[in-house]
Parts: structure tokens; sequence; C-alpha cells
């Protein structure tokens, strides 16, 4: 219970400025790369999206696990070429905070098919590519793609790691108190998100 709380005591935190360069648009490679690495950590709702994923993703077997963390990375990579294409996905952070309570519903619900998660996880990533390129707009291509590699990156070291790290600690235990934080987590996000 402890451990909620404190979870909790940290989601009032901005969870949709999540910006490395504080808001300007990265115009170095250096810049583009720190920003790339940055925003699925600074912002909180994809952090405990991937965190969530990767617990998630140890429940699967090896193959249809780093399917799923790839499926979300690749779905991201759409997702931003999309958003800088001029296309909109729609409300994208409600989107990504439904994406959140999802992983947690998923995590506490047995029954949904293993074969759908990689489909999930791509869809979800789809979303939250989406938002990721909004740091992005307007950047040159050098720093364009630093920001996208960096990013790829940085997603599928935290979504294989926590994976690995889950495997080793499996426990229903494990699946049950994250997927109860994390369904809570999402439903604050989607609270935030529909009251921005």
């Amino acid at each position: 219970m402890k451990r909620l709380a404190a979870l909790l005591a940290l989601l009032p935190l901005p969870a949709f400025a999540h910006h490395a360069m504080g808001g300007a648009t990265p115009s170095t490679l250096g810049q583009a790369f720190i920003s790339g690495i940055a925003h699925p950590v600074i912002g909180m709702d994809h952090l405990v999206f991937l965190l969530a994923a990767g617990v998630l993703a140890a429940t699967l077997t090896a193959g249809l696990a780093v399917a799923g963390i790839l499926a979300f990375v690749l779905g991201g990579f759409g997702g931003s070429l999309v958003h800088l294409a001029g296309f909109g996905l729609g409300p994208v952070e409600v989107l990504v905070a439904f994406s959140v309570l999802a992983v947690g519903i998923a995590l506490l619900w047995r029954r949904v098919p293993a074969a759908l998660l990689p489909v999930g996880f791509g869809l979800a990533g789809l979303f939250h590519g989406h938002a990721y390129a909004e740091t992005i707009i307007g950047a040159e291509q050098g720093p364009l793609a630093a920001y996208l590699a960096a990013l790829a990156m940085t997603q599928a070291a935290i979504g294989l790691g926590v994976m690995l790290l889950a495997r080793r600690f499996e426990s229903s235990r494990l699946r049950e108190v994250t997927g109860a934080g994390v369904a809570v987590a999402g439903g604050l996000f989607v609270a935030m998100a529909v009251m921005a």
C-alpha cells in the first residue's frame, strides 16, 4: 500500500508538457538526441506505459514478448511520421492516457488473447509516437533523424529491459500489483487529459 501511495504522489507532476529542451525545437544533433532519450522518461504517461508493457510482455512467450515491444517502437515511429506529415489522430493525449489504462487492465485481466497484445502495443505506439513528434516539428532532417533514433532506442531499451527483469521475478503478485497501480495511474491520466 505504501508503494502505491508513493506512485500516486508522483502522478500530479505534469504529464503532458514533457519536453527536454524547455519547449524549443532541437536545432543540433546533440540536442535532438538528448530530447529523444529524455522524452519517454520525463513524460510520466509514456514511462508508465513502457514499464507496464515490459511487465506484460514478460508474461508472453519470448517471440511474442519481443514482437510486442518492437511493435510499440515501430508504431511510435509511424505515429511520429504521421504527425510530421501534418496528419492528426484526434485527441492524442487522451488516447495516450487511455493506453496506460488499457495496459493496466490487460495486466489484471488474464483472458486477453496473447496474440492480440503485440497488435495492441503497436496501436498504442501509434498514439504515443504522434505525441512524441510534437517536440520535433520544424526541425532540420539531421536533428529529426537523431531524435527519432534516440527515441526508438530508449523505448526499446526500457521495454525490453523491464521485460527481462520481470521474467527474473515472474510472479502473479508482480502482475497484479503492477496492473492495479498502472490502472489507477491510467485513470488519473485520462481525467487529467480530459480536463486539460
